[in-house]
């Protein structure tokens, strides 16, 4: 397969249909924030301290690649491609990992500053890389009724599952949460 064609040169990318537009165009950058995304994902996946995450982070990577393929995909070719689909059980899968990392952790009672630790710090910018992917999603849902909703929810329910997660990093790092104490 070769890497390059030459098509993108001037500025113009194809939809899975073969449709040409604007790299500028907003279904491009939503799902070029989708592929942002799941390669600071895979980042977190390859941290040891993740190493009992793995099968759920690869499962997240996939979830994410299938939302890129809807969002390259265009609603009249969806007959034409056999994408995988996000169920309501992947959002409850995140829920679960929430609900059974929150078990182990203190509740919060300020706003946490990013950091404490490398890891920590991947995950708190993997969580606000989801956040831009996100509204990303919603400005394109926004002008467009090819998105499916459910991809939003995906998305904010995995932006919940990152901070979760920088959470019990911190925990299992043995490192510091820094509450946020406002100044006056």
């Amino acid at each position: 397969m070769k890497i390059y064609t030459r098509g993108g040169d001037k500025g113009k990318t194809s939809l899975l249909g073969g449709s040409r537009i604007s790299k500028a165009d907003r279904r491009i950058d939503a799902y070029g924030n989708v592929d942002e995304l799941n390669s600071w994902v895979g980042l977190l996946r390859d941290q040891q301290v993740n190493a009992n995450r793995h099968l759920l982070l690869v499962e997240i990577q996939d979830r994410l690649f299938t939302i890129g393929s809807h969002l390259a995909n265009e609603k009249a070719d969806s007959d034409r491609f056999q994408i995988p689909e996000i169920h309501e059980e992947d959002v409850t899968r995140l829920e679960e990992a929430i609900d059974q990392m929150n078990e182990k952790l203190p509740e919060m009672k300020s706003f946490i500053l990013p950091g404490g630790h490398q890891v920590v710090s991947y995950c708190h910018i993997t969580r606000t890389v989801c956040r831009r992917a996100e509204r990303g999603v919603v400005a394109l849902q926004e002008v467009s009724d090819e998105v499916e909703p459910l991809i939003v929810t995906y998305l904010n329910r995995l932006s919940d599952y990152l901070f979760v997660l920088s959470r019990m990093l911190t925990k299992e790092l043995n490192a510091t949460e820094v509450p946020w104490v406002p100044k006056k």
